[in-house]
């Protein structure tokens, strides 16, 4: 609704989001820049070559594997049976920003332009203390944005906002948007058909 609210005045609107998850795009969002990358995507670990991937499972021998426990056994699948790119055949993996690895320059650019122009940043729902996401609301405040923070606690940044909004983000937002729950009922409604 926010997104559509805007273009109908002329406004650029981005979403930058640290999910990774898909479901902006999903929900019917047209400018999202991902920070950490896409579970809808694969990544060749040889050429690099990056693949949506929304219609099947990266690999059936992964199916049930990988339960999020420290004593959870190697499921040893064969390096055969591992998914692999059709342009060179080198392992596939999840195209995501893992611990440790660097954010993809192309993204970090895509988010620093839309930081620059921005004239309003609504932070919803992070800790605000991973990096580069951490210091998006300085640099929007240092072009003479306004910085609103929707959260259920106060964080490093919480401070320097002009506008916090203390709660569950899904009733904060909406409620300083201006939008009733008819309105996000009325919206949803016509989403699905």
């Amino acid at each position: 609704m926010l997104q559509q609210q805007c273009e109908n005045e002329g406004k650029h609107f981005t979403i930058i989001t640290q999910n990774i998850d898909g479901l902006h795009w999903k929900a019917g969002s047209k400018n999202v820049v991902e920070l950490h990358g896409s579970l809808w995507k694969t990544q060749c670990c040889r050429c690099d070559d990056v693949q949506d991937n929304y219609e099947k499972a990266v690999c059936l021998a992964l199916d049930g594997k990988g339960a999020p426990d420290p004593h959870t056994r190697d499921a040893q699948i064969p390096v055969a049976e591992l998914p692999h790119c059709q342009k060179c055949n080198g392992l596939l993996r999840p195209h995501v920003v893992w611990f440790g690895e660097c954010l993809d320059p192309t993204v970090l650019d895509q988010a620093e332009n839309a930081l620059i122009k921005c004239d309003l940043l609504l932070v919803v729902g992070t800790s605000a203390v991973v990096q580069p996401a951490a210091g998006f609301a300085p640099i929007v405040q240092g072009g003479g944005g306004v910085v609103a923070e929707f959260n259920i606690e106060d964080t490093p940044i919480s401070r320097s906002c002009r506008f916090k909004f203390h709660g569950p983000s899904a009733k904060t937002l909406p409620q300083a948007l201006g939008m009733s729950p008819e309105d996000l009922a009325k919206h949803k409604s016509q989403e699905s058909n």
